[in-house]
């Protein structure tokens, strides 16, 4: 918590250049926020005691709303007429306010004039953009997957890095001894949602998709199957049986050379106390148990963009957006407070609350030195270099469930179901027939949807 004030501290001389409005009335916004851990709001708390200080007649209500009952909350709100002036919440859930007309979509466009378009991330941006060229709310956070991997093997080999399907393919056949218990790469094949989340990349780099923009179902195409056929070759690299994230006790005991993982991995591969649920024999037979590699960090690298036949990178992020309202007052002071947690120290501690987890859709802030100096130290091992590297994942992040603009709740569907991941278990450890069980997908997705 000490960090966390001196940073608050700081950031008041620097709001002074940041002309926010000093409001002559009493005026209150209330802010829904999903983060409700009690350490998360107090640091959320704490930010908005700030702005209050530095504005005259303004009060923020801060109010925790559990992600999974934002919608149903909001749309009670919307009947009631009592819709909060602002809100923080993941890009699937905006897209859907957004459609419904609820959001303030100027308020998002004089905060991106003001802080300038190109200082946000790219794909971050686009993700919350609307058919018609309209932002339905500002990326602030979010983690970003893609394929860490031995760079220092790599560079033995002389093998390029893993950012290409190609690449991709080459290392796992070039790293893998079974003789040994190594392992080229780490691709999910049990029946859960890290099998769907690495499958997604590769289907998106390869420009496969669940919906074209007009909602039809197009998931049973060649680049689909392509992509199943690209898995299954991964798959033999493996380690051996159905696998999912618990594999990477592989790569933290120096018996694996890539693994796609989230950034959620940073602090297991720079901390020797939170590595050490993945240093043990407990959960593999095939591992002996290790000790920490204190040279891990230095010699992993990142790749968070996958090409094949487009650039693509996998993720969530959550934003702020500002709700539709009457009151102009309201409006201003929302759009003030918004600009007030751009700014960087106020987004530093909003983001240092779980480091790794939370990262920064504007440019410049992970190597910023304050950033990079996290509570846990966590970054500091990283360097300004490879968190820019990491961060840069946010310029090409895509999903099935937004399709030039639109928003298919119908994915979120599929994907609660499991279709995916059941389909790549039956290709790669039943052995199933790639086609075959890509038309029992597709038939189980329209049975889903309703077709």
């Amino acid at each position: 918590m000490k960090k966390t004030t001196k940073q608050l501290v700081a950031a008041t001389a620097l709001l002074n250049g940041l002309a926010l409005s000093q409001l002559s009335h009493a005026t209150t916004i209330e802010f829904w926020t999903t983060q409700t851990q009690t350490d998360r709001l107090n640091n959320i708390e704490l930010l908005t005691s700030t702005f209050e200080a530095l504005n005259d007649g303004v009060s923020i209500k801060v109010v925790a709303v559990d992600e999974n009952e934002m919608a149903t909350q909001m749309a009670a709100a919307v009947a009631a007429n009592t819709t909060p002036q602002l809100i923080e919440v993941n890009s699937e859930i905006i897209m859907a306010f957004g459609e419904e007309g609820i959001v303030d979509t100027a308020t998002h466009q004089a905060v991106i004039d003001d802080i300038g378009q190109q200082s946000f991330h790219k794909g971050a941006l686009t993700t919350l953009k609307s058919p018609t060229g309209q932002y339905y709310g500002l990326p602030y956070h979010g983690w970003i997957q893609g394929i860490w991997y031995r760079k220092d093997w790599f560079e033995e080999k002389g093998l390029a890095a893993p950012n290409t399907w190609d690449n991709i393919l080459t290392a796992a056949k070039a790293l893998t001894d079974k003789d040994n218990n190594q392992y080229g790469i780490l691709v999910g094949t049990k029946q859960d949602s890290f099998t769907e989340q690495v499958f997604t990349q590769l289907a998106l780099s390869n420009n496969a998709s669940e919906f074209d923009a007009n909602g039809n179902l197009i998931f049973n195409s060649p680049e689909t199957l392509e992509t199943i056929q690209f898995y299954q070759q991964l798959a033999q690299y493996n380690p051996p049986g159905p696998q999912n994230w618990r594999a990477r006790d592989y790569y933290l005991q120096g018996k694996m050379a890539m693994f796609f993982y989230s950034t959620y991995i940073m602090d297991d591969l720079a901390l020797a106390e939170v590595a050490m649920s993945s240093l043990s024999a407990e959960n593999f037979a095939e591992l002996n148990g290790g000790t920490f590699d204190p040279d891990l960090v230095k010699n992993t690298a990142f790749a968070p963009i996958i090409t094949h036949k487009s650039a693509a990178s996998y993720g969530t992020l959550s934003g702020l957006v500002a709700l539709k309202t009457d009151d102009e007052a309201a409006a201003q002071a929302s759009q003030d407070f918004i600009k007030f947690m751009y700014d960087p120290a106020s987004y530093i501690t909003f983001l240092h609350m779980a480091p790794g987890g939370m990262n920064p859709m504007l440019k410049g802030i992970a190597e910023d030195d304050a950033y990079l100096n996290d509570p846990n130290g966590v970054f500091k091992l990283y360097g300004a270099d490879k968190m820019k590297q990491i961060v840069s994942g946010f310029d090409d992040i895509r999903s099935f469930s937004v399709v030039e603009g639109k928003t298919f709740p119908a994915s979120g569907e599929i994907f609660a179901k499991s279709v995916i991941p059941r389909m790549i278990y039956d290709v790669t450890i039943e052995g199933k027939d790639p086609q075959m069980a890509l038309d029992s997908a597709e038939a189980e997705m329209k049975a889903i949807i309703g077709q």
